[in-house]
């Protein structure tokens, strides 16, 4: 288990660099990115979804990252809780703006490995757990 959850931290983290640099650039602007991507949302800049992409995916990611390194029971729901919030974010991404960037679907994916590989430390921490004795 010991390179599950190696491979889990790692993924966390370029995920995690990925969206502070993502939400970086959308909240100085997003120079270059047309505002034509956001017709038919409920944004009229980049600033918002850039705002939750720094917080929320760069900073629940930072998160995960910080509890597993403090060895925290808890680590795996949390991990999985945000492979979970990855996936939905890309999928309300891709309904807003569409499919713009091979980015999308490798997100996609980075979260859907960071879920599985949590399930995977919840289900060996519930095989070592002791059963209770009356």
């Amino acid at each position: 288990m010991k390179l599950t959850k190696i491979a889990l931290i790692v993924i966390q983290l370029l995920v995690m660099l990925n969206a502070f640099g993502g939400g970086y650039y959308g909240l100085a602007g997003a120079k270059d990115i047309p505002l034509s991507w956001l017709d038919g949302s409920p944004f009229h800049s980049f600033f918002i979804p850039s705002l939750i992409l720094f917080v929320v995916i760069g900073g629940g990611m930072l998160a995960a990252t910080i509890v597993h390194l403090r060895k925290s029971s808890l680590a795996p729901w949390v991990s999985l809780g945000m492979g979970v919030t990855l996936m939905l974010w890309i999928v309300a991404q891709v309904s807003i703006i569409g499919y713009v960037s091979w980015m999308q679907p490798t997100s996609f994916i980075a979260g859907a490995a960071i879920a599985v590989l949590a399930g995977l430390l919840l289900r060996a921490a519930r095989r070592t757990e002791v059963p209770a004795t009356a």
